[in-house]
């Protein structure tokens, strides 16, 4: 069989080769197997070598690896760089964090001393997705490796160009043969890779599979699951200049076209007319918003990464619609002759019951309440608890909110896609499975173990006996 990957703003083929079977996800993990106590006992500073020097090769391919991912995604190329450069940065913020939070430490006792030590767990499966091919399977591979595991890494089905670049370029630095390796194919590939003999799955997509695999693994407690899901994240906006509250929403909504797991997909407004102002705002500058393809000039979104996940964006707000929500701007087709370009969209569900289910794509949905009690119980109905934020000017407000939403991520006055590498990036519910990742992905890549070491062999006495 063979995989293919297309760009989604042109059709082209980016990327053609064999598809990764059980015999062939087999072979690879009884190569990482071999090479996972060789690797764990390799010093430390030589495990953070390899890493900085893949920093420093993706450093200087930048270019050409960001035109790489906009090609296989669609991103626009200002976003890609980005991306490229979250990767780079990533190697020092996992070596920081690493010491910080896996690190050894030691302390006098009267009989020697207590050492904590962190160990690897082995075999990390990593399964990647597409909306950052590069960024997010790092997350989880760099620490995974400066920790001391092995990888074995099926990129997304639609990014498989980008997840062979990054096998590249870890080759090249220097790492030995089995301690990362790359499985290419769709979800079957998947399947056979989890099925296998790993020690960990590190992933990062739908809340769906993360569902499926908390099942599949529930009576395989060894393995460690670490789970970076969706949301159906609220954005409350309160009050406050309506033109930079607009803008605020847009990167919250509708950057990545839509396709960032912490992405708004909720807007909570109040009624009346500061509500009013808000959302004429936020529907002038959407309806406004630069849509065309990466290499066309700068833009603000580009294509989804497929025709179908367009469709079904386009299918989930036709349903809204039939359950009584109002369209208040339509999701425009740019490119007529490309169904995967696809503009923002702007419904009030006000009153319905519409589904608590992550739409990954430019959609936004408006609710309007009477009260801050009623926009709190709004943002807090979900079974979601990714991302959430709170535009207003109230100190007050802000100390309410950050205290009672259920969320991992919480932005005041900023995007809820606000993020950095150097904190906790996860969620709670259907978000997760309370093992953020960014910074403390150094918590699931290793395990604490404690020892209590004495340097003499010296008898203890027994109670109740005569020495």
């Amino acid at each position: 069989m063979t995989l293919q990957s297309f760009d989604p703003a042109s059709g082209e083929i980016v990327w053609e080769g064999a598809v990764d079977g059980p015999a062939q996800c087999h072979a690879a993990l009884e190569r990482a197997r071999a090479a996972a106590p060789h690797w764990a006992r390799i010093p430390l500073e030589e495990r953070l070598a390899a890493a900085r020097r893949f920093a420093a090769l993706l450093k200087e391919g930048l270019e050409p690896f960001a035109r790489l991912i906009s090609r296989e995604t669609g991103k626009q190329l200002w976003e890609s760089r980005g991306e490229v450069n979250a990767m780079i940065g990533k190697v020092e913020i996992s070596i920081a964090a690493q010491a910080e939070r896996a690190g050894m430490r030691e302390q006098a006792m009267p009989f020697g001393r207590s050492v904590l030590r962190h160990r690897p767990h082995g075999v990390m499966a990593v399964l990647g997705p597409y909306n950052f091919p590069g960024h997010l399977p790092n997350g989880h591979i760099v620490p995974a490796l400066i920790a001391g595991n092995v990888v074995v890494f099926k990129p997304s089905e639609e990014t498989p160009a980008v997840g062979a670049h990054m096998a590249a370029l870890w080759a090249e630095a220097g790492l030995p043969d089995g301690v990362f390796q790359i499985v290419q194919g769709r979800r079957e590939t998947g399947a056979a890779l989890i099925a296998g003999d790993i020690d960990g799955l590190l992933f990062t997509g739908s809340a769906q599979a993360g569902r499926a695999f908390r099942h599949a693994f529930a009576d395989r407690p060894h393995v460690i699951l670490a789970l970076e899901l969706g949301g159906n994240n609220p954005l409350v906006a309160w009050d406050g200049d309506p033109e930079a509250a607009a803008s605020l929403v847009s990167h919250s909504a509708f950057i990545t076209t839509g396709q960032r797991c912490s992405c708004a997909r909720r807007l909570i407004l109040p009624m009346g007319a500061e509500g009013d102002r808000m959302l004429d705002a936020v529907l002038a500058q959407a309806a406004m918003l630069p849509v065309g393809a990466w290499d066309e000039g700068e833009g603000f979104m580009g294509p989804l990464i497929s025709a179908q996940a367009a469709d079904r964006a386009r299918g989930a707000v036709e349903a809204l619609a039939a359950a009584g929500a109002r369209i208040l701007l339509p999701p425009a087709s740019p490119r007529g002759d490309n169904r995967a370009f696809m503009g923002a969209a702007v419904l009030d569900v006000t009153g319905i019951a519409a589904p608590d289910e992550e739409i990954f794509a430019p959609v936004l949905q408006v609710i309007r309440v009477k009260d801050f009690d009623a926009a709190m119980a709004a943002a807090n109905d979900t079974a979601f608890g990714l991302s959430a934020g709170l535009i207003a000017q109230d100190p007050a407000l802000w100390d309410r909110f950050s205290a009672e939403i259920r969320a991992g991520v919480v932005n005041w006055n900023r995007p809820t896609t606000g993020a950095a590498s150097a904190m906790p990036f996860g969620g709670l519910g259907e978000s997760g499975n309370h093992r953020p990742s960014a910074a403390y992905a150094a918590d699931y890549c290793a395990y604490p173990a404690a020892s209590f070491e004495a340097p003499r062999i010296e008898g203890l006495p027994i109670p109740g006996m005569t020495p």
